[in-house]
């Protein structure tokens, strides 16, 4: 048999297998075929057949796929697909090895955090809703104003209390100007909350009593009506409901793209990286353990001096041809 007859039948036998056997989904199946192709095809311009493929010429192919453009992810895909062709060669005793077996894709650049512009981000938390009734609109104005003054996580927020107390995981002092939070690994942090966060929640306090629903949920769930963020219902808001808000009302504000939580969290601190450029400031701030976590906002700032660079230096385009 010749070597692409070879080649095609294999790939034919192991499509059958994944079909049968497996009872992959149709769609898994044709990107097998696909990705399957392409190796064939890799193979037979190099006078190869499947079964005769080395780990030396997947990484030359994985190398051209990556020049090529490929993303790292797609090329995990194509890789895991080959491996798993190369397994089931294996179990049929037609392979000695699996070529693919040690081969990974390139390493993935860890994706930016998404953050507004600080003119964006002054605009939502300044934003008023006017179809909003006034109990609401305070709580809304305050959890953003928080979100974006201190940098909390949305966990740390819906865990504050109105007030400290053995059980609290989290409260704001008003008259100290600070949260106290409880982070990731349970551990306590000390935020600074400034005067536009301050005022919005001795609004909202002002108003939350006011929530019909309260004395009952005291009633039934003291743990849960003491917290500083509650629903209709008087009980503690819950994360979910954090996030369906804000992405309303980023929307009503003009936000291009919906906002949510974490969103405002990485605001938070690129904006003050922009302004303070100190790093451990930031680090303590959000309550990171390891300062490369918070580095990647190093990346961000980067960005806006680069935007800057090129809309205002002389020197930042070449001239246009005449």
């Amino acid at each position: 048999m010749a070597t692409s007859e070879r080649s095609d039948a294999l790939v034919d036998k192991y499509l059958e297998h994944v079909r049968v056997e497996r009872r992959l989904a149709a769609r898994t199946v044709e990107l097998y075929a696909i990705h399957l192709g392409t190796l064939t095809e890799k193979a037979a311009a190099a006078n190869l057949a499947l079964d005769q493929v080395q780990t030396a010429h997947v990484r030359r192919w994985m190398a051209q796929l990556h020049s090529a453009g490929r993303e790292s992810r797609g090329i995990a895909l194509v890789l895991s697909c080959w491996r798993s062709f190369y397994r089931w060669l294996g179990n049929e005793g037609l392979v000695g090895s699996n070529p693919v077996q040690d081969v990974h894709a390139p390493k993935a650049d860890r994706p930016l955090p998404k953050a507004l512009a600080v003119d964006d981000a002054v605009r939502l938390a300044e934003h008023r809703d006017p179809d909003a009734d006034p109990w609401t609109e305070a709580r809304d104005r305050a959890v953003v104003e928080l979100l974006y003054g201190c940098g909390l996580r949305v966990s740390e927020l819906v865990g504050l209390d109105v007030q400290a107390s053995p059980t609290a995981r989290g409260w704001v002092d008003l008259a100290s100007g600070e949260a106290q939070v409880l982070g990731k690994g349970n551990k306590r942090r000390s935020v600074p909350v400034g005067a536009k966060a301050a005022e919005a929640l001795q609004a909202w306090l002002a108003v939350r009593s006011g929530c019909p629903a309260l004395p009952a949920a005291l009633q039934r769930d003291p743990a849960g009506a003491a917290a500083l963020f509650i629903g209709r219902t008087g009980t503690r808001w819950t994360a979910q409901a954090v996030w369906k808000q804000l992405r309303q009302r980023s929307l009503k504000a003009g936000m291009a793209a919906p906002v949510h939580p974490h969103m405002l969290r990485h605001s938070f601190a690129s904006h003050l990286l922009q302004s303070s450029s100190d790093l451990r400031a930031v680090q303590e701030l959000l309550g990171h353990a390891n300062i490369t976590t918070t580095q990647v906002y190093t990346r961000l700032d980067f960005q806006h001096l680069a935007k800057a660079y090129d809309a205002a230096h002389p020197r930042a385009k070449a001239k246009e041809d005449k």
